[in-house]
């Protein structure tokens, strides 16, 4: 059998890297950087250990509610540079386990750059990443339990167009994980009565609507039991009346303790779900706030022109 990270799958075809790239732009490999995990695995690639359980530690909704220490994601003084362009510049957060963090701002703010650096989608030029103890550097063992941890959904579903909703989601867990097919048919079954569509397990991608294979995208990477979920835009390619069968999902996620990042324009989900908004322009975070003082009063000028221009005022 083929080793799993060396690309031997067949997977959605890569797209341009780069500072004008969109959220629309945003799948898991990046065109002319190595193709050593597919597409379709890129955010879950390699076994995931069964999660030990969120023992978020709550404060107020939008205080850091961790130490350095104790964050389960920290970024220190994290710089990316697209050649000349500086698309991050000095990025420091800390998420703790259990927390909802929302991150928004306008386009081309850094919000998928940063989200796509957790995971080394993108590669950070400067500063550290650590995710549950383990430094983001060279050391390709770290970035493999790096990725073990996180799981991570994007605008585009990216599932294999030629297999089954079924054998999308077994294919990681037998591969990588080395689950029986029984058993990874038992834990993908689970995880589509949790999204709600188990009837859709064995149809191909495109007999489904929008929502229903983000839905699946989901469920694919919640098979691999991550502790860390990164949503980049996960609703921003669907038609309205299927974003709200998606957020309900994420909120649901949210309920269950998963500690979330999520970079979106869903404001309504924002204030429902987030215990902390991260507000980015020009590639810096410019503010961080609960999400009541958030939307009530930003404390920049930049927040009041964003919220005026997405929230309609």
């Amino acid at each position: 059998m083929p080793v799993f990270q060396t690309g031997a799958l067949d997977s959605p075809p890569p797209v341009q890297s780069g500072p004008d790239r969109r959220a629309s732009d945003d799948l898991p490999v990046s065109a002319g950087r190595s193709q050593r995990f597919p597409g379709a695995f890129a955010a879950h690639n390699i076994a995931v250990q069964p999660q030990a359980g969120h023992n978020a530690v709550r404060g107020n909704r939008g205080d850091s509610m961790t130490s350095g220490s104790e964050a389960i994601i920290r970024l220190s003084g994290v710089g990316k540079w697209f050649g000349d362009f500086q698309a991050l510049k000095d990025i420091n957060l800390s998420v703790a386990p259990g927390e909802r963090v929302v991150v928004c701002g306008p386009s081309g703010s850094g919000k998928s750059t940063m989200i796509r650096c957790i995971n080394r989608l993108e590669q950070h030029q400067a500063g550290e990443i650590v995710v549950d103890g383990v430094t983001l550097d060279e050391d390709d063992r770290h970035l493999a339990q790096v990725r073990a941890e996180v799981g991570m959904v994007f605008q585009q579903f990216n599932l294999f167009p030629h297999m089954t909703i079924l054998d999308n989601l077994t294919l990681a867990p037998i591969r990588v994980r080395k689950l029986s097919r029984p058993e990874a048919e038992k834990l993908a079954m689970e995880y589509l009565e949790r999204v709600r569509i188990p009837d859709q397990a064995h149809k191909k991608p495109l007999e489904l609507s929008g929502g229903q294979q983000q839905r699946v995208a989901i469920a694919r990477a919640l098979c691999m039991r991550p502790k860390v979920m990164l949503f980049d835009e996960p609703t921003s390619a669907l038609d309205p009346e299927m974003i709200a069968e998606v957020l309900d999902v994420m909120e649901g996620l949210a309920r269950d303790g998963m500690t979330m990042i999520c970079v979106t324009h869903e404001m309504g989900f924002a204030k429902t779900v987030a215990d902390r908004m991260v507000f980015m322009d020009g590639g810096e975070i410019v503010e961080t706030s609960a999400p009541a003082d958030f939307f009530s009063q930003p404390k920049t000028e930049r927040a009041r022109l964003f919220l005026g221009q997405i929230l309609g005022h």
